[in-house]
């Protein structure tokens, strides 16, 4: 199955596709969302957790939703995941679902989030923290944990890898990245990073490189709330940013974390919802083209100060192409569709993204 994860379910090119979308079609292919957010008869509080309660098939009144919502794809998690066979059975049962391929995607970064490796019933031995592969200063430990992560990924269906962590670890106090991270030398990780993709893309699953610009010198969590980085972003330019700029061509995507740059924007905003960041720096100044998808908006630091509707619409209008698992994904859709029909966002801009997300799916 290597090398077969993304191939596309049409022959057509991306333009073709996307000249023949609906408007409702191409807004829906912004979301990635959680596989339990498309059974709306399941209570709120279900689909909202990831952690306690999953759909482990997907049954005709999913996929009833799925037709008159056509997402860009699914991230899953560990409780949508039973045993080998219903793991196959599941990713085939929703690409079969889907007009346009789905992305299939998870967080296997190795380590502590690791969701398939860490379900005993599919005995996957994990790779282990990237941490320690960084204590190696190896290279290619990194290429081949990117390379076995990769090959079972693809071998249960996946297509898409929320991983590496180009985190530089700098502050030892860091309660989310620690052990996720390589280390915290910004040229061995942007190393080891590129290694770690090279060995995803031997095997067909693209990936992506988290958390922009950086979530290595921080204390808190945004999982809970806002997070804040101090440094300006000339600092920024002299270590977090440095597995960035040295990876941008190889990535398929990069995910914006949800902390605040007190000083390297303006705007108040968290990265994940700054224009200036993500158009005027990343686009911008690093020239980056490909696609921009937030991180989980469902994450206390968006819903605690936003909420769904209104922070898909300026994480959109923002620059990110993929808006990630918002908390109650049909108000951000409906947000983000009458934006687009009452004009705050321009067909352009809607068509702009579409495309690049079909480009990236292999169209």
């Amino acid at each position: 199955m290597a090398g077969c994860a993304s191939v596309p379910k049409s022959t057509q090119s991306a333009e073709e596709i996307l000249f023949n979308m609906s408007t409702e079609e191409k807004v829906a292919q912004l979301f990635v969302i959680r596989l339990d957010q498309i059974d709306f008869k399941e209570s709120t509080e279900n689909t909202k957790s990831s952690y306690d309660y999953g759909h482990t098939k997907l049954t005709s009144r999913m996929k009833s939703t799925l037709r008159q919502y056509p997402v860009g794809g699914f991230c899953l998690f560990a409780n949508n995941i039973k045993s080998k066979r219903q793991l196959k059975k599941l990713t085939r049962n929703i690409k079969n679902s889907c007009k346009i391929l789905p992305m299939i995607a998870v967080d296997e970064e190795g380590g502590r989030v690791a969701r398939l490796a860490q379900t005993k019933s599919l005995g996957i031995q994990n790779v282990g923290a990237m941490e320690e592969i960084g204590k190696t200063g190896d290279v290619e430990k990194a290429r081949e944990a990117g390379n076995c992560i990769g090959s079972y990924l693809a071998a249960y269906g996946f297509t898409f890898d929320f991983a590496p962590v180009v985190d530089v670890n700098t502050n030892p106090e860091n309660i989310v990245i620690g052990s996720r991270a390589f280390g915290s030398d910004p040229q061995l990780v942007s190393d080891m990073a590129g290694a770690f993709l090279d060995g995803l893309h031997a095997q067909g699953i693209k990936g992506s490189i988290k958390h922009f610009p950086g979530h290595g010198d921080t204390k808190g969590d945004t999982h809970e709330d806002y997070v804040a980085v101090d440094k300006t972003w000339d600092e920024l330019l002299t270590c977090e940013l440095i597995p960035y700029k040295a990876n941008l061509k190889q990535a398929d995507t990069v995910m914006v974390a949800h902390v605040m740059m007190t000083k390297a924007t303006s705007d108040g905003l968290p990265a994940s919802l700054s224009k200036e960041l993500i158009m005027g720096k990343l686009r911008g100044e690093l020239g980056y083209q490909g696609v921009i998808l937030t991180d989980a908006l469902a994450m206390g630091a968006i819903k605690k100060n936003f909420g769904s509707a209104k922070a898909s619409v300026i994480a959109f209008e923002a620059g990110n192409d993929i808006l990630l698992i918002p908390e109650d994904f049909p108000l951000a859709y409906e947000a983000v569709l009458s934006a687009v029909k009452e004009e705050k966002i321009t067909m352009e801009r809607l068509d702009e993204s579409v495309l690049r997300i079909l480009k990236l799916k292999g169209y």
